[in-house]
């Protein structure tokens, strides 16, 4: 009853949101902007998880769907006041310092680790230092003397090389702004598997971003091809075209297109597009794979190299279109090629009667005599006697070597 007098409220589909750098170049946020009414180019502070900090707008006041919003949108406190941008100066100087000494530090004590960069809370709590490395940093050491120097919280955080590549910035090999200090939000999994879909170099320099690591745009045309691939034959396919029977030697997957080598001329290579051609057995072949039938030929096959597509194994898909294009017109050619063969063979019989040598009149034998077996024939005497006389007089071979007995010396 309660909640037919009071239902739940209803989520709205839109949200108002302003556009927030926190520094320039590099990635842009949405806040909350609170009944503030800001313009591209204002300065902001804002809420975040780490407490209040300064911003840069980069967008006004806009509407995007609640799809595209991260809970919780937080808000927008205050236009930038002038201490607020003192404050703000007086960061970036301390931040500039607090590098160059770390450095120092790092330098001095051997640490096996990259300084990233240093960033100092608006409030002045702490300062952030981010560093990769390829093991474990033992450097509470160096956060004591850094402490000891700057009098505030000393925080270190070990990033891979693809955050340090979004915290920096720079151009890729596209001549474009990093994709993840752009407009990434996470980034993707990517594997060599997606530069061989796509037919890319597998150089690793080629297909390596600036952090060294595979190029995050691999992902962006993966499903692409995928779909692609799905509707392509395989290369070393065997398949029919308009011109005859051959081989795929090559697969263009962006144009739709296949090269195929002519079976009967090897040295013809033609190209065809997908839709042309019927795939007669996918892939290359195996060893247990049956041979092709010599007349499986529905595209290029005339009259009687025309098959029914219900005759093809199911190890040789064909294509949908050449299937429905062809089915009735080889039915009704099947059924004419059986009744020619039909009458050609009751001619042929007529013949063999007409053609017989006279003499004993041949009589057709029954089913039963046909099945039933000739009688085995009886043994003859003779044959019986010349078989016992065999054994009869069979001689010992000599064994070569063994001097023959010639009974006892005189």
């Amino acid at each position: 009853m309660d909640e037919q007098m009071n239902p739940a409220p209803v989520q709205p589909e839109t949200a108002e949101v302003v556009d927030i750098q926190f520094r320039p170049g590099q990635k842009v946020y949405f806040f909350d902007p609170a009944g503030l009414t800001l313009q591209a180019g204002d300065h902001v502070i804002i809420d975040t998880a780490r407490g209040p900090e300064f911003g840069y707008c980069t967008a006004g006041n806009h509407t995007i769907s609640m799809r595209e919003v991260v809970a919780p949108l937080r808000p927008v406190l205050r236009v930038a006041t002038a201490q607020d941008e003192k404050t703000a100066a007086a960061n970036q100087a301390t931040e500039k310092k607090a590098f160059d000494v770390c450095l120092a530090k790092i330098a001095e004590q051997g640490l096996d680790m990259q300084l990233v960069s240093a960033e100092c809370a608006f409030d002045g709590s702490r300062i952030l230092f981010f560093f990769t490395a390829d093991e474990r940093v033992d450097f509470r050491e160096l956060v004591k003397n850094l402490a000891g120097i700057f009098h505030t919280r000393i925080e270190m955080r070990q990033i891979g090389v693809r955050d340090k590549a979004k915290m920096v910035g720079g151009l890729g090999i596209c001549g474009r702004p990093f994709c993840c200090a752009s407009f990434l939000d996470d980034f993707q999994p990517v594997s060599i598997k997606m530069a061989k879909t796509q037919n890319l170099s597998l150089n690793p320099t080629k297909i390596s971003g600036t952090c060294g690591r595979l190029m995050c745009c691999l992902k962006y045309e993966q499903d692409a091809y995928e779909d692609l691939l799905r509707t392509a034959p395989k290369a070393e396919s065997f398949v029919d075209t308009p011109d005859g029977r051959g081989t795929v030697v090559e697969v263009d997957l962006l144009r739709q297109r296949v090269k195929v080598k002519m079976e009967e001329q090897p040295e013809v290579i033609g190209t065809y597009a997908n839709t042309d051609i019927a795939v007669l057995r996918s892939g290359k072949a195996k060893k247990n794979d049956p041979p092709i039938p010599v007349d499986l030929a529905p595209i290029s096959g005339g009259g009687k190299r025309r098959k029914r597509f219900e005759d093809v194994p199911e190890s040789a898909p064909v294509l949908e279109s050449i299937r429905m294009r062809y089915s009735e017109e080889t039915i009704a050619e099947e059924v004419a090629t059986q009744a020619t063969n039909e009458k050609k063979s009751e001619a042929g019989a007529q013949n063999r009667r007409k053609h017989r040598k006279p003499g004993k009149p041949q009589q057709d034998k029954t089913p039963a005599q046909q099945e039933a077996k000739p009688a085995a024939p009886q043994s003859d005497g003779n044959a019986e006697a010349k078989k016992n006389n065999k054994h009869r007089y069979h001689h010992r071979r000599r064994k070569p070597g063994k001097p023959q007995n010639q009974g006892p010396k005189e």
